[in-house]
C-alpha cells in the first residue's frame, strides 16, 4: 500500500477534550481481549483504533509508530492511532479480503457509551460489504465452513457445512478422509474457502494438526468454537425457516448425514442467519459431492498459478489474470473464479461449453456484438442481493433497469446466429430469454421504472420518483411550483422597486441558513441603503455583498420548504414501495444473472482463443478410462503471453501401456519445470471448458490434479523444504487413483543422494504399479531412466515397467569453449550427462571454482558397466554412481532397504514430537546398519 505513506501527511486529528478521553478509557477497559479482533471506533469524520491495535495499524499501514498518539494521562496512557474514511475502506479491504488472520469490529457511540454495530471475519464480510464494494468488484464470492471431525482407527470422518453469504446457498458433505486430509483440503479449494469453524477440543493434538496445517496451506482462517454449538437439535426446523419450499426434502437430506448436520448447526448460528428476517425462505440448500468436479489441492492450485497472487508482476502470471477476459462487472470475474477451482468430470457438460466457445470463436461478429452489450450489464447478483437484505436503493433499482433494457439485444444477437450450435444456444440461452422478456416478466419491471423513476433526472445524478406516479404526489409538485413561481414574480417586483437589474445585479439565492433570500453586492449597497433599511430585513453582509429578505419573501421561503419537506417525505414512500415492488422481480434477476455470468466467461473464452498471436484449438475430449492424453504443439498460456518470451512449444503424447509414466532429464533452465507445468494447465483449461494452446489436443479426463513441483520452505511453519516436499509426496500416494494426473519435479534432492534417490526410486516403482495414472516426473537422477529398460542391477529381477518411457529437454555444448545454450525442445530418449556446472557458469561463477568443479566431478565419475541409451547418440552409455555388486547380495540389500524405507514411511511424524520422531528414526538406522555389517551393497548408504 504505496499511498499508506502518503496518508500519514493527512492524518486525521485526535479530538477529545478530558472528559471524553477518560470515559472511552473506562469503556475501553471493559472490553475482553481477543488478540484476532481489530476494533475501530467510528468518530463521524475519522475512525480511531486503539492499544495493540493502534500498534499493529501503525507499523502496517503508515509503517511507522510516529503516527500513535498517546490518550489519557502517562500512568494510564493508551497508543492511538485515527485513520481516515478511505484508509478505513483499504484497511478494511486488507484484513477481509486478503490477510485471512483477523476479524473486525466497528463501534459507534460516544463517552463511555460505546456499542458493537458491525463486526466481520473474511468468510463473514456481509456486514461490511458497503465499504468493502463500494468503490470496487467483488470478484470472489467468499464461503464459510465448518467442519465436524471424527476419528476412528481407519481414518477420520469428516461432517462438513458450508454457507455462500453473497449467492445465499449452503451444503452438506461428509467423507472419510486420510490422515493428511486430502479430501479436506480439496473440498476448501474447490468452494473457496476463507474461514474454517473447528470444534474446540475436537481430538488429540498429533490427530488434529494435520488439518490445522491443511487449513494454514489452503490460506483459510480457522475459527474454534464451543462443541456445544454444534449440534443437530432444531436444525430442520431452522433450516426450514430460511430454505425455499417445502421443508420435506430439507428434513430427507439432513437425515441422511451422521455428522455434517451438526456442522451446518454451528453456521447458522456464528452467521447469525435466523437473526435477520430478509434470509427467510431465501436460500437453497444442497448436497455438496467431492466428485463432481476435479479435486484440486492447494499445492496443485500453487503450482499451476491458477489463481492471483500479490507477487504476480502482472496479469497474465495467473490462469485467473490471463482468462478473465469477462465484461460484465463482477458477475463473470466471480464465475470464472468458480469454474476455475470446480473443472468438470462429465464429457458432456465439457463439450457443452466447448460447443459453445466454438461458436464465438467461428462467429466474430455475434461475439463482438454480445460483448459489447455485456459491457453496459451492471453486477446483477449483488443489486439482487442488496433487494433481499432491504439495503437497495433507487439507484440499485435503475441500475437494474438500464441492465434489463440491454436484454433484448443480447437476445436478438443470440437470435441471429445461424451456425452449426444454434440449437444449444436456443436450448440454453434463446429458450430462457423468450420467457423473462415477455409481459409478465422484464418487461413489466421496465415498465414499472419507467412510469415510476423520473429518468430524465438521471444526468443531473438524481434518483427521483416522477411526480406523474403518484396522485398526491403530483399534487405536491403542483403546490411547489406555484410557489417557485410566486417567488420568483416577487423578484422581478422587487428589482422594479430597487431599480436593480434582474439577476445582474440583485440575484436570488437559496442556502441551508436563511432559504431564500436576495443578495446584491457590497457595490450595490449605497444605493438601495435607505430603502433596505426601511422595507427590508438585511441578514448578513460579508465579501460577496449583502443578503436580505423582506415578509413577503420570509413567508413564501417557509411554504415552500415545507412543501419540500411533504415532497420529500412522499417520494420516501414511494421510493420504499417501489423497491417492496421491485423486489419480487428477484426471481426473474437471478436465473437471469446466471445465465449472463456463464455467457460472459464463454465469450471470455473465446476472445482469449482468437485474440492469442497463435490461436488456441479445441481439445477432444474422451472419459477417464479411455483415450490418452495427446497434446501437439502445447504452450503454457502464462509463459508465452509474457511481452519477453518467444515460446517453443512441445509435444507430449501420454499413451496408455508405451508412455503414461514419463521420466524427463535435463538440465536446470532447460524447460523441464515449464513443459511439466503446461499438461496440467492444459488439461485444466480443457476441463474448464476452454479451449488450449496446443496445435492438436486429445484429453482423457482426470479426476485430480496432483503437482509435487518447486521447493518452497515452509519453516514458517516449523516444516523443512524436504518435509514439506514429503508431505506432499504423501497425498499424492495416498489421494491419487489411475483417474488421476501426476506432475512431480525434483523428488528426493532435499535429503542425501542415496536417501532422495531410494526415495525416488520406490516412489516411481508405486505411481508405475499401483496407482498407474499419468505421471509426468522430472529429474536430475539419471539412474531413474534405467526404470523404462529393467536392464539395471538395482532392479534385482531385471524387470521392465510397462508404460515407462524417457524424454530429455535438449541442449547444445559447444565443444571447443564448454558454453551451454538451452534449446527447450522435449525429446524422447534418457539425458546422458549432467548439465549442472554449465548452469554455474551462468550463474558467472569464478573461472577458478568452475575448474574445480569440473575436476572433482571427473574424479567421482565411478561408471558401472550397466548401460541406458542416449538420447543425442543413440548409443548405449553407462550410469553414474554404480558399483558392481553380487546379485545375492544386491537382492537381499534391496529388500532390506525396502523394509527400511517402509517402516520409515509409516512411522506418524505427524503426531510425534521431534524428540521421539529422532528416537524412532535412530532405531531404524542402527537395524539398518547392523544387518549392513553383512552387506556391501546397503553399506554404500551408510
Amino acid at each position: 500500500m504505496d499511498e499508506n505513506v502518503d496518508e500519514q501527511s493527512k492524518l486525521p486529528e485526535l479530538k477529545l477534550d478530558a472528559k471524553q478521553a477518560q470515559g472511552f478509557l473506562a469503556f475501553f477497559k471493559t472490553l475482553p481481549p481477543d488478540s484476532r479482533a481489530v476494533r475501530f471506533f467510528d468518530r463521524r469524520d475519522y475512525y480511531t483504533a486503539h492499544g495493540d491495535n493502534a500498534v499493529f495499524i501503525a507499523k502496517t499501514y503508515y509503517r511507522t509508530t510516529t503516527a500513535l498518539r498517546q490518550l489519557g494521562n502517562a500512568s494510564e496512557a493508551l497508543s492511538s492511532v485515527s485513520v481516515s474514511k478511505n484508509m478505513f475502506e483499504s484497511i478494511t479491504r486488507d484484513l477481509l479480503l486478503e490477510r485471512m488472520d483477523h476479524i473486525l469490529e466497528l463501534y459507534e457511540g460516544s463517552g463511555s457509551n460505546w456499542r458493537l454495530i458491525k463486526s466481520g471475519s473474511p468468510g463473514n464480510i456481509g456486514s461490511f460489504e458497503d465499504v468493502l464494494f463500494a468503490n470496487n468488484e467483488m470478484q470472489d464470492s467468499p464461503a464459510i465452513v465448518a467442519l465436524f471431525p471424527y476419528f476412528r482407527e481407519n481414518g477420520c470422518m469428516v461432517g462438513l457445512g458450508y454457507v455462500d453469504l453473497t449467492k445465499r446457498v449452503m451444503g452438506m458433505a461428509e467423507f472419510l478422509d486420510d490422515s493428511h486430509f486430502t479430501n479436506v483440503e480439496s473440498a476448501l479449494v474447490g468452494l473457496g474457502c476463507k474461514e474454517c469453524l473447528l470444534p474446540l477440543e475436537s481430538g488429540k493434538f498429533g490427530d488434529i494438526k494435520p488439518l490445522h496445517d491443511a487449513l494454514t496451506k489452503c490460506g483459510v482462517m480457522l475459527t474454534e468454537r464451543k462443541k456445544s454449538e454444534f449440534k443437530m437439535r432444531d436444525l430442520v426446523q431452522d433450516l426450514s425457516r430460511l430454505v425455499k419450499g417445502s421443508v420435506e426434502p430439507v428434513r430427507d437430506l439432513v437425515s441422511g448425514f451422521e455428522f455434517a448436520p451438526a456442522a451446518l448447526g454451528a453456521l447458522l448460528a456464528y452467521a447469525e442467519l435466523l437473526a435477520d428476517e430478509s434470509n427467510y425462505g431465501n436460500y437453497n440448500i444442497q448436497k455438496y459431492n467431492l466428485d463432481s468436479y476435479m479435486r484440486l489441492d492447494s499445492a496443485a492450485m500453487r503450482a499451476l498459478n491458477v489463481l492471483e497472487r500479490k507477487t504476480d508482476a502482472n496479469k497474465n502470471f495467473s490462469l485467473f489474470g490471463l482468462m478473465n477476459r469477462t465484461c460484465t462487472v463482477g458477475m463473470g470475474k466471480r464465475l470464472l473464479h468458480m469454474w476455475l477451482k470446480q473443472p468438470l468430470l462429465d464429457v458432456k457438460e465439457i463439450s457443452s461449453r466447448l460447443d459453445l466457445v466454438q461458436a464465438f470463436v467461428e462467429d466474430t461478429a455475434l461475439r463482438q456484438d454480445l460483448r459489447q452489450h455485456l459491457k453496459r450489464i451492471s453486477d446483477i447478483e449483488r443489486l439482487t442481493h442488496y433487494l433481499e437484505k432491504r439495503r437497495a436503493g433507487l439507484q440499485h433499482i435503475v441500475k437494474l433497469y438500464q441492465s434489463s433494457i440491454r436484454i433484448p439485444f443480447i437476445k436478438n444477437a443470440l437470435e441471429n446466429y445461424e451456425g452449426q450450435f444454434s440449437s444449444l444456444i436456443k436450448e440454453k440461452y434463446l429458450e430462457f430469454l423468450e420467457i423473462w422478456t415477455d409481459n409478465d416478466h422484464l418487461n413489466k419491471f421496465n415498465n414499472l421504472v419507467e412510469t415510476a423513476v423520473d429518468l430524465d433526472q438521471l444526468e443531473n445524478g438524481e434518483y427521483m420518483i416522477s411526480s406523474s406516479y403518484d396522485r398526491g404526489l403530483s399534487k405536491l409538485k403542483n403546490v411547489q411550483e406555484t410557489i417557485e413561481q410566486q417567488i420568483q414574480d416577487l423578484h422581478r417586483q422587487v428589482a422594479n422597486d430597487l431599480d436593480l437589474p434582474v439577476d445582474k445585479a440583485l440575484k436570488l439565492d437559496k442556502g441551508t441558513q436563511f432559504g431564500h433570500v436576495f443578495r446584491i453586492t457590497k457595490k450595490e449597497e449605497p444605493k438601495v441603503r435607505k430603502k433596505l433599511s426601511t422595507h427590508f430585513i438585511v441578514l448578513e453582509t460579508r465579501k460577496d455583498g449583502v443578503k436580505f429578505t423582506n415578509t413577503k419573501l420570509k413567508k413564501l421561503g417557509d411554504q415552500y420548504q415545507k412543501i419540500v419537506e411533504e415532497y420529500k417525505s412522499c417520494q420516501k414512500e414511494l421510493v420504499h414501495r417501489v423497491i417492496e415492488t421491485a423486489s419480487s422481480f428477484n426471481e426473474v434477476f437471478r436465473p437471469l444473472a446466471e445465465m449472463l455470468s456463464e455467457l460472459d466467461v464463454l465469450l471470455g473464452f473465446a476472445d482469449l482463443a482468437s485474440s492469442c498471436p497463435t490461436p488456441y484449438t479445441r481439445p477432444n475430449i474422451t472419459s477417464s478410462d479411455e483415450g490418452n492424453i495427446i497434446l501437439e504443439g502445447s504452450r503454457h498460456p502464462c509463459v508465452e503471453a509474457q511481452d519477453w518470451v518467444n515460446f517453443i512449444p512441445n509435444d507430449c503424447k501420454l499413451v496408455r501401456g508405451k508412455s503414461w509414466f514419463q521420466i524427463i532429464t535435463g538440465p536446470n533452465m532447460g524447460g523441464k519445470s515449464t513443459f511439466i507445468r503446461q499438461v496440467g494447465v492444459n488439461i485444466l483449461m480443457a476441463q474448464v471448458g476452454c479451449f488450449v494452446p496446443c496445435d492438436k489436443a486429445s484429453i482423457s479426463v482426470r479426476d485430480c490434479i496432483f503437482a509435487r513441483v518447486g521447493a518452497g520452505d515452509c519453516q514458517l511453519r516449523g516444516v523443512s523444504t524436504f518435509m514439506q516436499e514429503m508431505l506432499e509426496t504423501a497425498s499424492i500416494l495416498k489421494g491419487a487413483t489411475e483417474k488421476s494426473l501426476i506432475i512431480i519435479d525434483e523428488l528426493g534432492r532435499g535429503t542425501s543422494t542415496y536417501d532422495g534417490f531410494g526415495l525416488a526410486w520406490a516412489i516411481c516403482e508405486h505411481l508405475v504399479e499401483v496407482i498407474k495414472a499419468p505421471t509426468l516426473f522430472a529429474t536430475h537422477f539419471h539412474e531413474l531412466t534405467a526404470l523404462a529398460h529393467g536392464n539395471t542391477d538395482l532392479e534385482p529381477h531385471g524387470k521392465q515397467m510397462v508404460g515407462v518411457e524417457n524424454f530429455h529437454v535438449s541442449a547444445h555444448i559447444d565443444s571447443s569453449n564448454h558454453k551451454l545454450t538451452m534449446l527447450y525442445k522435449v525429446e524422447p530418449g534418457a539425458c546422458d550427462q549432467s548439465f549442472g556446472i554449465h548452469v554455474a557458469e551462468f550463474a558467472n561463477f569464478p573461472s577458478s571454482v568452475v575448474a574445480l568443479a569440473r575436476e572433482k566431478a571427473a574424479e567421482l565419475e565411478d561408471f558401472s558397466s550397466d548401460t541406458t541409451t542416449s538420447a543425442t547418440t543413440g548409443k548405449e552409455i553407462p550410469l553414474k554412481r554404480k558399483r558392481e555388486f553380487g546379485s545375492d547380495d544386491m537382492s537381499k540389500g534391496v529388500a532390506r532397504a525396502r523394509q527400511f524405507l517402509e517402516e520409515f514411511s509409516n512411522l506418524p511424524l505427524d503426531k510425534m514430537d521431534l524428540k521421539e520422531a529422532l528416537q524412532q528414526v535412530s532405531q531404524l538406522r542402527d537395524g539398518l546398519k547392523k544387518d549392513a555389517v553383512d552387506s556391501n551393497w546397503l553399506q554404500q548408504f551408510l
